[in-house]
């Protein structure tokens, strides 16, 4: 299905198991990749009872590609305008890399609306790009060689960041599938989600956080250091840090298992 969220701009949702009447889960996918990044997610939750919904954001998947901005303001304006069209309530809001950092603005910017718990996995957080406060992350530097290897050569760019994106060698078929859903996204929504992690920082979006939180952060993650994790499992009250001690980046891809299972047992927690 649809939902306009500005006019015409429409946001792609995946509604899996709408009537089980168990806990519903809205999915924020990371950048440069979509809500298929949760297939295996998708194939095991619902089993569980799980209502499961995965959006695409704006620019990515089969949602709108506008030209304007794709700031996390903006992002967290069309999840909004989701949860309200579906009138949702009491949900777990799950965001993946800068999905998570889009989740943690929207915490902010809408005062934890219609959310029970917040699960942060990967989270670009506090920024993508190292801050006078902040010591993780990338150079500005290094950031601006990246956005201009997209303008130059996105194929090759996208099969270059699939290859630091797990920490295992999960063979070529699920590279390609990485690099398959990424260029479902427009080239410019690529190039402009990524000047946002740039220039973006959540830092003060956390104290806005008051529901149960679980931090899932792989322990050789190379794109957000693990140590991201742990900064952002201190940061919100009574949060709950899960390190996923075999994976990098896609930890619900490549420990897809042990992500369901941990996953499961924080959203039984009462």
């Amino acid at each position: 299905m649809y939902v306009e969220v500005e006019h015409d701009v429409h946001i792609y949702v995946h509604d899996i198991n709408p009537g089980s009447g168990g806990a519903t889960i809205v999915f924020v996918h990371g950048w440069p990749l979509n809500h298929k990044m949760f297939d295996y997610q998708f194939n095991v939750l619902p089993q569980h009872g799980f209502r499961c919904i995965g959006i695409d954001l704006r620019g990515y998947g089969q949602s709108d590609k506008p030209w304007g901005s794709y700031a996390y303001n903006r992002l967290a304006d069309d999840l909004f305008a989701v949860l309200q069209a579906l009138q949702l309530e009491n949900i777990i809001l799950l965001g993946f890399s800068v999905g998570g950092a889009v989740s943690i603005r929207y915490m902010s910017r809408y005062k934890g609306r219609h959310i029970a718990k917040l699960v942060l996995v990967d989270a670009a957080f506090p920024s993508f790009v190292k801050q006078a406060d902040s010591p993780y992350g990338i150079s500005p530097e290094q950031a601006n060689i990246l956005i201009s290897q997209i303008y130059a050569n996105r194929p090759k760019f996208l099969h270059d960041l699939s290859l630091m994106f797990f920490n295992r060698n999960l063979g070529p078929d699920m590279l390609n599938w990485f690099v398959a859903l990424s260029l479902e996204a427009a080239p410019y929504a690529t190039i402009k989600i990524l000047q946002e992690l740039a220039r973006e920082d959540v830092t003060n979006d956390l104290s806005s956080i008051a529901v149960p939180t679980a931090v899932f952060h792989g322990v050789h993650d190379q794109v957000i250091p693990f140590e991201s994790g742990r900064l952002t499992q201190n940061r919100i009250t009574g949060a709950t840090l899960y390190p996923l001690n075999n994976s990098g980046h896609g930890s619900p891809i490549e420990q897809a298992d042990a992500f369901n299972a941990a996953l499961i047992q924080f959203l039984a927690q009462s």
